[in-house]
């Protein structure tokens, strides 16, 4: 059955990294929209990084996030990644892969936890 699962979460102090990866199962990755989430305590879902398929070699960022964050893929791997760098309290959320396959399913994962404190 096809599924996302997210991993690389944990807690890391404020300036620290983290790369989170998103590992896709049941269907390729290569030719659809990638998109990381987070959901901070008692805030709404947010959106952090988007990117297009590989084809269209496209890639967006929050103005929160931005020069911070990297999105990726491998596709060999059929991974997506969140390079996360200089972390600061506020990033602290739940962070949820999605996916937008090519034939218009939506997948999401179940979420990691990162947790930026001193």
């Amino acid at each position: 059955q096809p599924r996302l699962v997210e991993s690389g979460g944990g807690l890391v102090q404020p300036g620290g990294s983290l790369r989170l990866s998103c590992a896709a199962s049941g269907f390729p990755l290569y030719h659809d929209t990638i998109g990381w989430f987070r959901q901070a305590p008692g805030k709404e879902r947010e959106g952090v990084s988007c990117s297009l398929s590989s084809s269209e070699a496209s890639t967006s960022y929050a103005d929160s996030v931005k020069g911070r964050f990297t999105i990726s893929r491998d596709n060999a791997k059929n991974t997506a990644y969140l390079q996360m760098n200089s972390l600061k309290p506020e990033d602290t959320a739940v962070y949820y892969c999605n996916v937008v396959s090519v034939g218009g399913a939506l997948y999401w994962g179940k979420g990691t936890l990162v947790t930026v404190s001193s």
